[in-house]
């Protein structure tokens, strides 16, 4: 039986007899190259994420799969199941002032309230907010959910925002882990 030998014009390197393709090491290897640039690289999805809402993708060779919670972009929801509850305490500048509040809806929650910028989220509940309360006691304008600005308040929501670019990046990887988990 004579030797294979690689396909590749002007090359005579013999081919191993297992290889689904007839292509020397070197050609092979330079192929498996030039596929993996392409595959496997975090790009933007075509469309956000239905399910995390996120833009951050990874295409690979059967599509592209959201890199939050790793839904296969274009594979259906399952609009019966609901969505998990992720609750999130909310820092909100105003002006002046910071508004310390908490929902589990916190996109139509900041919709009604008026804010000039969300500073931060950290995942909690109602009780975590009553701790926030009541460690920024002395800033709480009385009676509500807004607080005078202060060094050590200012350190506090700085210290959430740290390596935090996008809050809402954070509540979508919040909201996949919460999906994953229920599987």
């Amino acid at each position: 039986m004579p030797a294979l030998v690689c396909l590749v014009d002007s090359c005579a390197h013999p081919v191993d007899p297992a290889a689904p393709v007839s292509l020397c090491a070197w050609h092979a290897a330079v192929s498996a190259d030039w596929v993996s640039a392409r595959d496997g690289v975090t790009d933007l999805l075509p469309a956000p994420c239905r399910l995390c809402g996120s833009r951050l993708g990874v295409r690979w060779p059967s599509g592209w799969l959201c890199a939050v919670c790793e839904w296969r972009h274009g594979d259906p929801i399952d609009d019966e199941l609901p969505r998990p509850r992720v609750d999130v305490v909310y820092y909100l500048r105003f002006g002046d002032r910071i508004k310390i509040g908490t929902t589990a809806q916190p996109r139509q929650r900041l919709a009604a309230i008026w804010h000039d910028e969300l500073l931060a989220f950290e995942r909690g509940d109602r009780l975590v907010e009553r701790r926030r309360h009541a460690t920024f006691e002395e800033e709480r304008y009385a009676r509500t959910e807004w607080f005078r600005r202060s060094p050590a308040l200012d350190e506090y929501v700085l210290s959430l925002a740290a390596g935090v670019d996008d809050p809402w990046a954070l509540l979508a990887r919040w909201t996949s882990e919460a999906i994953a988990r229920r599987g």
